[in-house]
């Protein structure tokens, strides 16, 4: 099955290197950075001039762009070469509303979309461990698992179009309220004498125990930002989740703290850091 992939940044670049290594047919590839399409073809991918010449060329086509404009641009594109031998996956986090659109307009081609955006960051998307959140009619994703499975080992159908982006969206939401957490709680500590590492310890020990702080204990000892998920990229999220739960009529106190934090670390600068890097607003203050 020849596949496309349209998007090669952070996430995509990994993705694609595994879908290149794993799929037995050809993968197409396409970014408007020229040398992040070079890089893939180095390891055997091919390279396309366009998002419409890729559909063109590809039983499948993922996207992985970054903004709900993006993602409909593309999909505009390739709209001409669309039918009923073609499914499109797009991969990015966008509002659902968008993506629900986008795959109405997709469908009337004959062809199958469902919207798988992923969880966790560059080293799982290296590793091909990504977590993937489905939204879309079951027979097109058991259709598609095989190759979520390149990119993927927790692959989860959570209902019709624009579920997947649902779960994503509630997920984001929750990781930034639990780093605000992190952050607040370890700054407070750390000025009363307790270095990070000993209050990740002791967090364990405890109910409060998490992921995120396990995963980023190390860098915010160093001060390591290296970007594994951007500032800009969680700060687009906690904007389409506010968008939801606007929509759904739903109260999120603790969201709405999380997103003035976030749009602080816009303000000063922050945007390309990775999110661990919220911290900075904490010790900002004084």
């Amino acid at each position: 099955m020849k596949i496309g992939f349209i998007g090669l940044g952070i996430m995509g670049e990994s993705m694609c290197e595994n879908i290149v290594k794993k799929n037995n047919d050809t993968v197409y590839c396409f970014d408007y950075v020229a040398d992040k399409v070079k890089k893939l073809e180095g390891i055997g991918a091919v390279g396309c001039a366009n998002n419409r010449e890729l559909a063109e060329k590809s039983d499948v086509i993922i996207s992985m762009v970054p903004k709900s404009e993006h993602s409909r641009a593309v999909y505009e594109e390739i709209l001409p070469v669309l039918d009923a031998t073609k499914t499109c996956i797009d991969m990015s986090t966008i509002d659902p509303s968008v993506s629900i659109e986008v795959s109405e307009m997709v469908k009337k081609t004959g062809a199958g979309f469902i919207d798988a955006p992923v969880v966790k960051s560059k080293p799982a998307a290296i590793a091909g461990k990504l977590g993937i959140y489905v939204g879309g009619d079951e027979e097109t994703f058991e259709k598609m698992k095989p190759i979520l499975s390149y990119m993927g080992e927790n692959i989860i159908r959570m209902g019709g179009n624009g579920k997947g982006l649902v779960m994503k969206i509630c997920h984001n939401a929750l990781v930034s309220q639990i780093q605000n957490g992190v952050n607040e709680t370890s700054t407070l500590a750390a000025a009363n004498g307790i270095d990070i590492q000993t209050f990740a310890k002791a967090i364990s020990y405890g109910g409060a125990g998490n992921f995120y702080l396990d995963s980023k204990k190390d860098n915010i000892e160093k001060d390591d930002y290296t970007t594994a998920f951007s500032i800009e990229n969680e700060n687009k999220d906690v904007h389409i989740c506010k968008k939801l739960a606007e929509e759904c009529h739903v109260a999120m106190p603790g969201e709405e703290n999380a997103i003035r934090v976030y749009e602080k670390a816009m303000e000063m600068g922050l945007g390309k850091e990775d999110f661990s890097a919220t911290i900075k607003v904490v010790r900002s203050y004084e």
